[in-house]
C-alpha cells in the first residue's frame, strides 16, 4: 500500500496529520504481522512437541527368536540418542544406524539359546528422554546340523561338476535351504537346484555343461535358519571356483574305443576294454559320468568278485560304483575288441597316462552302447541322468 500525504491544509496542525499517519502504520503491521505468546500468521497456537515413541522388533520379553530373525528399535517423534543390544557376556552386537537416527538395525546373526538386553535412549521432539530398555531371548534349537561343499576355494573343476551341499542328518524344510542359497556366475548361465540322498544333500547344476573359464561363487547362509522339526543350521558356508577348458571323453562299448575331446578339438581316440556284458554286476553303466578323483596309484576291492588290494597304475574314478579309466596291461590284447573288466574302462598304459594327465574333478566321461544305465544308487555325481525337466522338479522352489 502506498500512502500519500497531502499538504495540510490552511488552518490545520502538522501534529494531527503525523498521528494519522502513525495510526494508518499500526494497522498495516498488525494486517501483516504477528503477535507474540506462540502464535501463527494467523493467530493460532503451534503445537507442542512430542514424546518419542520406542517400537522394538522383537517385542520386550519375546521368546525362541531364530538367529536370522529381524532385530531392530524403531523410534517415532524423535531419534535414537544412544543404542546398545548385549549378549549375556555383555558384548554389544553389531548393528546400523539410520542416519536420521530414527532406526537401528543388527548387523549379525545371534547365537542359539541367549537372552539379548536392549540398552540406550530416544529424545522426543518435545526434549525429553525416553529409555530404550527391554530383553528378548533366542530359540534352543532341539539339534543342529551342519553344511559341506564338494568344491573349495580357488579350484578349477571340468565343465559338468555339480555344486553339491551335504548336511549332518536330511533336510526336512527344504524350501527354507533353497532361500538361503546363493549362486553367482560370471558369465551368467541358467542353472537349478535339486535334491539327492534322500534329503541329505542337495546339488547345483547349470542345464547344460558350464562354459568354459566360468567364474563361480557360492553362498549358503544356513546358520540360524530352522531346517524343520526343531533342526537349525549350524554353519554358513562361502566357496569360490573357476570352471577350466572344456574336455569331453566319449566312450563307446560297442566300437571298444575312448575319445577325448578338448574346446571341440579330438586329442586323443584310445582302443579300451569295457565291463564284461554277460554279468550285469560287471557292465560299465552308459550315461554321463563326471571325473571325481585322479590316483597316481590304486588298490581295488571286490570280495565279491575274488579280489583285494588289487593295484593299478593310473586310475581315474568317474563314479562310486568302482567305475574307473585305468592301466590295464593284462588286457591289452582284448582292447578296442572286447569287453571283459569288472566294470572300468581298461587302456594301454601309455593311453591311461596320457588321459591320467589331461583329465581335471569335473570333466564329463559320456558313455553309450551298454545294456546298464548309470542309476541314482551308482554315485555321488548322477546329475546329468536327469532331463532338465526333471532335474527342476526335484526342487523345492522351482518344482
Amino acid at each position: 500500500m502506498i500512502l500519500r500525504v497531502s499538504t495540510p491544509a490552511a488552518g490545520r496542525r502538522p501534529a494531527v496529520l503525523v498521528a494519522a499517519v502513525l495510526a494508518a502504520l499500526l494497522g498495516l503491521t498488525a494486517c501483516t504481522g504477528s503477535g507474540g505468546g506462540g502464535q501463527t500468521a494467523q493467530g493460532e497456537t503451534a503445537p507442542p512437541g512430542q514424546s518419542a515413541k520406542v517400537a522394538l522388533e522383537p517385542a520386550e520379553g519375546a521368546g525362541d527368536i531364530a538367529p536370522r530373525d529381524p532385530v531392530s528399535v524403531t523410534v517415532s517423534d524423535g531419534t535414537i540418542a544412544e543404542i546398545a543390544l548385549t549378549n549375556p557376556e555383555g558384548e554389544q552386537v553389531e548393528g546400523e544406524l539410520s542416519e536420521d537416527r530414527s532406526s537401528w538395525t543388527i548387523g549379525e546373526p545371534l547365537g542359539y539359546g541367549k537372552t539379548y538386553t536392549w540398552s540406550g535412549s530416544a529424545e522426543g521432539t518435545d526434549g525429553t528422554t525416553v529409555p530404550i530398555e527391554g530383553t528378548f531371548t533366542t530359540v534352543t534349537p532341539s539339534a543342529t546340523s551342519g553344511v559341506k561343499s564338494n568344491v573349495g576355494d580357488d579350484n578349477t573343476y571340468g565343465v559338468a561338476m555339480p555344486i553339491a551341499l551335504t548336511f549332518d542328518a536330511p533336510v526336512e524344510d527344504r524350501a527354507a535351504v533353497e532361500k538361503a542359497l546363493h549362486v553367482e556366475t560370471d558369465p551368467e548361465i541358467e542353472g537349478s537346484w535339486a535334491w539327492l540322498d534322500q534329503g541329505r544333500a542337495v546339488h547345483w547344476r547349470p542345464k547344460e555343461y558350464w562354459r568354459p573359464h566360468t567364474e563361480v561363487s557360492v553362498r549358503a547362509e544356513l546358520y540360524g535358519v530352522h531346517l524343520g522339526g526343531g533342526v537349525y543350521g549350524d554353519n554358513d558356508l562361502t566357496v569360490a571356483f573357476s570352471i577350466g577348458r572344456e574336455q569331453i571323453v566319449r566312450a563307446d562299448t560297442q566300437e571298444h574305443r575312448m575319445a577325448v575331446y578338448r574346446d571341440g578339438e579330438q586329442v586323443g581316440d584310445y582302443p579300451a576294454s569295457f565291463g564284461l556284458e554277460s554279468d550285469p554286476g560287471r557292465v560299465t553303466r552308459s550315461g554321463i559320468h563326471v571325473v571325481m578323483s585322479k590316483h597316481p596309484t590304486y588298490f581295488m576291492n571286490n570280495p565279491g568278485y575274488g579280489y583285494e588290494d588289487f593295484e593299478v597304475q593310473w586310475a581315474v574314478r568317474i563314479s562310486n560304483n568302482g567305475e574307473f579309466t585305468h592301466s590295464a596291461p593284462w588286457s591289452v590284447a582284448d582292447q578296442g575288441n572286447r569287453n571283459v573288466s569288472h566294470g572300468c574302462i581298461n587302456l594301454a598304459p601309455a593311453d591311461a597316462k596320457a588321459y591320467f594327465d589331461s583329465a581335471l574333478q569335473g570333466d564329463p566321461v559320456e558313455i553309450t552302447g551298454s545294456s546298464e544305465p548309470l542309476q541314482p544308487r551308482d554315485g555321488l555325481y548322477h546329475d546329468w541322468i536327469y532331463s532338465w525337466e526333471e532335474w527342476r522338479s526335484m526342487s523345492a522352489l522351482d518344482g
